[in-house]
Order: C-alpha cells, then sequence, then structure tokens
C-alpha cells in the first residue's frame, strides 16, 4: 500500500503525513468542528462551520497542549505511514461515519437551496 491511500476513515492511531508536509501526524479523532482560531501554513484562516475528517497529533510527541491539534480532510494525506489497529467495530464505524457525514452535507445543501445561500 505504499501510495495507496484506501477509502476513508483511517483507523485511529494511523500515522500520515500531508500533501506538502514532512511531519508524520497521528489521527486521533474523527469529524472535528474546529471552534478556536485556526491556522495553515499561510496564516489564520475561517473555520467557522467546517468540520474536518480527521484529528491529530504530532508524531511521535503527541499531543503537548491542547491547541497543537491537526484538522485535515482525507484527501490531504499523501503517505500512510503506518496504519492503525483494525478491527470489525472499526470498519463498521468508518462506513457508519461515510454514510452519516453523506447525509448531513445532502441535508445541508438543501437548506442552502431552501434559503438561497
Amino acid at each position: 500500500m505504499e501510495n495507496e491511500i484506501p477509502e476513508k476513515y483511517l483507523p485511529l492511531g494511523t500515522v500520515v503525513v500531508l500533501n506538502g508536509g514532512q511531519k508524520e501526524l497521528m489521527i486521533m479523532s474523527y469529524c472535528i468542528l474546529p471552534t478556536g482560531e485556526a491556522y495553515d501554513k499561510a496564516g489564520k484562516v475561517d473555520v467557522k462551520g467546517k468540520m474536518f475528517d480527521y484529528g491529530a497529533c504530532a508524531y511521535p510527541e503527541g499531543m503537548i497542549t491542547s491547541d497543537q491539534l491537526f484538522a485535515f480532510n482525507h484527501e490531504n494525506i499523501t503517505k500512510i505511514v503506518a496504519m492503525g489497529y483494525q478491527s470489525d467495530k472499526q470498519k463498521e464505524l468508518s462506513e457508519f461515519l461515510v454514510k452519516a457525514i453523506e447525509e448531513r452535507n445532502q441535508r445541508i445543501a438543501a437548506e442552502q437551496a431552501n434559503t438561497g445561500e
């Protein structure tokens, strides 16, 4: 699976490298809704109302302070360094998340179409 990125959601504990990145990150959560300030390489970004597929910490350091969560989407992953623990329960959760997020996005699109946004 050298450069092949499987379908989302990857198991917790998976270590990845993002597009244009060098630092390894370890996935530790799903469906991140940032509530504070957020930054990318270019500086501060507006993330109000946005949801990201994954939350991760730097690897191997881990999360040293609570403001060091990296939020990103599946398509931002360039490389899987190490796959986290996979089980039937994890696969069921992945399938559930894919379906639930798709339904959420359809509902939001319908609401926006109805309000003319």
